[in-house]
């Protein structure tokens, strides 16, 4: 499998370079998970980073490649159904009755 060295930003893993492996469309994840080990034996902490372009290059609008950004714990996370989340063929939002 082909892998991508893709920099961290924010949070534990700040400033980092990890291989990051590639889907079969040659991009990483959307979203990617670190469990780290609790030292007193608990329940491992999972640090959650979320994929973002790196800045555009020159006069086209084409980007170099990935990095992750730091999802700090209780913020929003892609795959967890936000109520945010809108799909083309739902209804729009109706208010309370009474």
């Amino acid at each position: 499998m082909k892998s991508e060295d893709t920099a961290f930003v924010g949070g534990p893993l700040d400033g980092r370079v990890l291989p990051v492996l590639l889907g079969p469309t040659g991009n990483p994840p959307k979203t990617y998970r670190v469990p780290v080990p609790d030292p007193r034996g608990g329940p491992p902490t999972v640090l959650v980073y979320r994929r973002a372009p790196l800045a555009p290059t020159g006069r086209l609008p084409l980007h170099r490649g990935w990095r992750y950004e730091y999802v700090p714990p209780g913020g929003d996370d892609e795959d967890s159904g936000s109520p945010g989340r809108r799909w083309p063929w739902s209804r729009p939002g109706r208010p309370p009755r009474g």
